[in-house]
């Protein structure tokens, strides 16, 4: 057998920094080098200008252009990744002047998707998203020339393939996988009721992509979930119930990360993915302490819980990381703030949700007789029991603490 191995694609990054991206240009250039190591690139050189607004044709100015064409051709470049969103006619133009794939940051993100989806949902999700993000590609003098044989990235998945076919067959396609995830949509939806219909309380995970979110849900629920310090290392939603304190039972959700820009494509085909977030009871933020971003990380997490409708549920805001940062400031009162890989992070964390458990619950006191002692398991299970006293004369147990439904069990 002889091994073979596709050599990683050397691209350069381009930005323009304008007045409406100016506070959060470097951090998202920095961003676009993470996606573009993500997804196998190595990335040669980074070209940056200001401009007052984007060049309708190009993006960036011809002298900019002739610079990294100069590079393209003298370093053997494969690809160029512009971090801002390009036209389809801006897509046909830069490729055709610099000779080389031309793909932006959407469609890098997509690719990663692509790269990372699992279960068959989730292809299915990253290859709708992909066909309508590159339909409107096929237009244009060029034709189907957008239709690349070569692979590599921005042409994984099936997205790329479908490509080869007109727009009619495209939209089949699209009409085959929306009804598709609607069928799967259902069953997730059908799981979910049945887990809205029990009394066990509900955590979410959400957060920026690779903040730690996967880390925490394993350190929780000791599941071996994937986890690698790379961006949207999961994609597919994953739920596991374990017990928080004694028998008191939760269960946790963990789902896809954010990111800035996150393409608008991918929300729509992940909105049933996403959707698991929203029926908590209690969601976990998980933030990067270590990135010097995060404030503006949290910023993208809250802009998108609102377009999502989830800004109604209460959070608790987790700092992570904390044994790499440096010179750390908050920006969210009050928070809990630890490293998820030490014993000591963990049983923190773990108090920080009961003690945000019993504010958000109703406090009771409980006499029950020794004859109906078989409610107990069930009280332990959904209630955080602070106490229970046998009193023997009386023939009953006295339980104390706090529940959220204490009406529908008739403790209060």
């Amino acid at each position: 057998m002889i091994a073979t191995e596709i050599a990683a694609e050397k691209v350069v990054l381009v930005g323009a920094e304008t007045y409406g991206n100016r506070e959060t240009f470097d951090v998202s250039l920095l961003e676009l080098a993470s996606l573009a190591e993500t997804a196998g690139a190595i990335v040669h050189a980074t070209f940056t200008q200001k401009k007052e607004r984007l060049d309708g044709k190009y993006v960036v100015g011809i002298g900019k252009l002739e610079e990294i064409k100069i590079t393209i051709e003298a370093d053997d470049i494969d690809m160029v990744i512009f971090n801002e969103k390009l036209t389809p006619r801006q897509n046909v133009n830069l490729e055709t002047f610099l000779g080389v794939k031309v793909i932006d940051r959407m469609q890098l993100i997509l690719d990663i998707f692509a790269l990372r989806a699992r279960s068959h949902v989730g292809m299915l999700q990253v290859e709708l998203a992909q066909l309508k993000y590159l339909l409107p590609r096929l237009s244009g003098s060029k034709g189907l020339e957008l239709s690349r044989q070569g692979g590599g990235i921005g042409a994984r998945g099936a997205g790329e393939s479908q490509l080869e076919t007109d727009r009619r067959h495209i939209r089949h396609r699209v009409e085959i996988i929306e009804s598709q995830l609607k069928r799967a949509e259902k069953v997730q939806e059908n799981s979910r009721q049945k887990r809205n219909a029990s009394s066990v309380f509900k955590l979410g995970l959400i957060g920026y992509t690779n903040a730690g979110k996967s880390s925490v849900f394993n350190a929780l629920t000791n599941k071996i979930q994937y986890e690698k310090d790379e961006l949207f290392a999961t994609l597919d939603a994953t739920t596991k119930e374990f017990s928080l304190k004694d028998e008191f039972m939760v269960t946790m959700t963990d789902t896809v990360g954010f990111i800035q820009d996150l393409p608008t494509e991918l929300v729509q085909a992940f909105k049933s993915t996403l959707a698991e977030s929203k029926n908590v009871d209690l969601l976990l933020h998980i933030v990067d302490a270590s990135n010097p971003a995060h404030s503006l990380h949290e910023d993208v997490v809250t802009d998108i819980m609102s377009s999502l409708k989830m800004s109604d549920i209460p959070v608790l805001t987790v700092y992570n990381k904390l044994d790499l940062a440096e010179h750390f400031s908050p920006t969210v009162l009050p928070n809990v703030q630890i490293s998820i890989k030490s014993e000591t992070g963990v049983a923190i964390l773990r108090q920080a949700i009961i003690d945000k458990i019993s504010e958000l619950f109703v406090p009771f006191d409980l006499r029950i007789p020794f004859s109906e002692a078989y409610r107990l398991p069930m009280i332990k299970k959904i209630a955080l029991v602070d106490q229970i006293i046998e009193l023997d004369e009386e023939e009953v147990y006295v339980v104390s603490g706090s529940i959220a439904q204490a009406d529908k069990w008739r403790i209060v």
